[in-house]
């Protein structure tokens, strides 16, 4: 039964499309009753909402009205249900409600996704908050965006009520390939390109196409932890790799690593860019051992300082990096987009892994987003925000070499929407104690430990600048600040 709605005085009652079973021949106007009880204790049905008319949930029934009326009268006197005089009957306004029935669990998921943590992300906005990854909203042209999305929502807005390609809108597929061969070198086209959920969502999609269970995987150490998480759970043996100054180290990925997932522009979380010598490395090992390498570069959009790092998909000559972007951290991290741009030896298993999967990225976000490259508003945003973190970057680093040089030791880097600062002097324990003082303060950061994956863990914190506007810098690293002081050394207040 279609939804509908009619006004109660000053507010609207919908029609409750609620089911009925007749299963006892002998007493249907009491097994109506019953069940329409039960949905209103369980609140399924809720105080307010309109149940059918009788002669309508008759016809459904295919019982007399009587039936269906007297049904509705036992509901009434005990007040479950009250009749409106030319409006209908509703629900009534019922005290405490008795929980619903709880069937027993019988099937239980695979032990690898029981271990899996479920997010508690509760983003209630901190009143200084340096989380990483989230860029600024308050500054994205939301008019700009509000206008673009309503168009897509016009009678004459290609595709509207149509199953989209699995690939992605060819509009958005165009403009990320111009996109990314002018900003970053990478070399590709429009049929390079696969749209996707977000970052996690490609790295899911590549894995399946070129992984069976049990394979082996390798990521940087500390790294991005949802990445590992996922790779883990579907099956893979995953290996932490770890990093220096230079970034992840190359001799150490274990033998028999068919995927490597490395973040080069702006390593997650430390902030070091991958040397050239380095990144050569990495190409020549997974040529010799025929293996293939992730390349995430999730936020080299912002890049403050030095020369532009050549891609590790520029440098490769032999088609074994996949390339995977994300808007999420350059528009709004709402916007669950991001691309694959693939190998040709890829692109057809991977249009059927995408279609598997979910068919398709939403049609009506994908051609808001072509229309925004395509018109420059992206670039413009992009610009502009370069600007602002690039100036809450120099405070943030200034602040911590100077306030901070007894607790704190920054980690240089030139890009992104964080920076990370180890804790030579503290321990992993000491530094979530200042995390968890922090927050009852009113200030959001994370623990450097929160990026380990497979080796031990490291004493630091990482501070994001996305979220937090520059005037409020200081004073939120005046209470962070405060935080440290208060937690000595061996972890005993001063």
């Amino acid at each position: 039964m279609t939804i509908q709605t009619r006004p109660i005085g000053r507010r609207l009652a919908s029609v409750a499309d609620v089911h009925v079973n007749l299963t006892d021949h002998y007493d249907l106007s009491g097994e109506i009753y019953r069940q329409l009880r039960s949905a209103i204790l369980e609140l399924r049905l809720r105080p307010g909402d309109r149940l059918p008319p009788t002669r309508e949930l008759a016809r459904r029934l295919g019982v007399s009205r009587t039936t269906t009326s007297v049904a509705y009268d036992r509901l009434s006197s005990e007040g479950l249900a009250v009749a409106v005089r030319g409006a209908g009957t509703f629900v009534g306004q019922v005290g405490a409600m008795p929980s619903g029935r709880r069937v027993p669990a019988a099937v239980r998921p695979l032990p690898e996704w029981e271990s899996v943590p479920t997010p508690s992300f509760n983003w209630a906005k901190a009143e200084f908050d340096f989380r990483p990854g989230m860029p600024d909203a308050r500054l994205f042209p939301l008019r700009t965006w509000r206008r673009l999305m309503a168009a897509q929502f016009q009678p004459t807005a290609v595709g509207r009520g149509v199953n989209g390609d699995p690939a992605g809108c060819a509009p958005l597929r165009a403009a990320i390939a111009h996109h990314v061969g002018l900003a970053r070198g990478v070399r590709c086209g429009a049929d390079d390109i696969l749209v996707t959920n977000g970052t996690q969502q490609a790295i899911d999609l590549v894995s399946r196409v070129l992984l069976r269970p049990g394979d082996q995987v390798a990521l940087e150490d500390p790294g991005y932890g949802p990445v590992f998480m996922l790779l883990r759970a579907v099956g893979y043996k995953v290996n932490g790799v770890p990093v220096d100054s230079e970034g992840l180290i190359v001799d150490e990925i274990p033998a028999g690593t068919r995927l490597v997932y490395v973040t080069p522009a702006h390593q997650l979380p430390l902030g070091m860019t991958m040397s050239l010598r380095r990144r050569l490395a990495l190409l020549d090992w997974a040529s010799r051992n025929d293996a293939a390498i992730i390349e995430d570069d999730y936020d080299s959009e912002f890049r403050f300082g030095g020369r532009p790092i050549e891609p590790l998909h520029q440098l490769d000559d032999s088609g074994r990096v996949i390339y995977v972007g994300s808007f999420s951290k350059t528009t709004l991290a709402t916007l669950r987009l991001g691309f694959i741009v693939a190998p040709s030896s890829l692109v057809r298993a991977l249009h059927g892994a995408k279609f598997l999967a979910d068919w398709h990225s939403p049609v009506p976000l994908q051609g808001a987003l072509a229309e925004f490259i395509a018109a420059g508003h992206f670039a413009r945003h992009v610009r502009r925000m370069r600007l602002v973190y690039e100036a809450r970057h120099e405070l943030i680093g200034d602040i911590l070499r100077h306030r901070f040089s007894s607790q704190l030791e920054v980690i240089p880097s030139a890009a992104g929407l964080h920076i990370c600062a180890t804790a030579p002097t503290a321990s992993v324990d000491q530094i979530a104690e200042v995390v968890r003082r922090a927050a009852g303060m009113g200030v959001a950061c994370h623990p450097l430990a929160l990026f380990r994956l497979t080796r031990a863990r490291s004493a630091g914190l990482v501070l994001g600048y996305g979220a937090i506007p520059t005037d409020r810098i200081e004073a939120g690293l005046e209470r962070l600040h405060r935080c440290l002081i208060g937690v000595s050394v061996s972890g005993a207040p001063r």
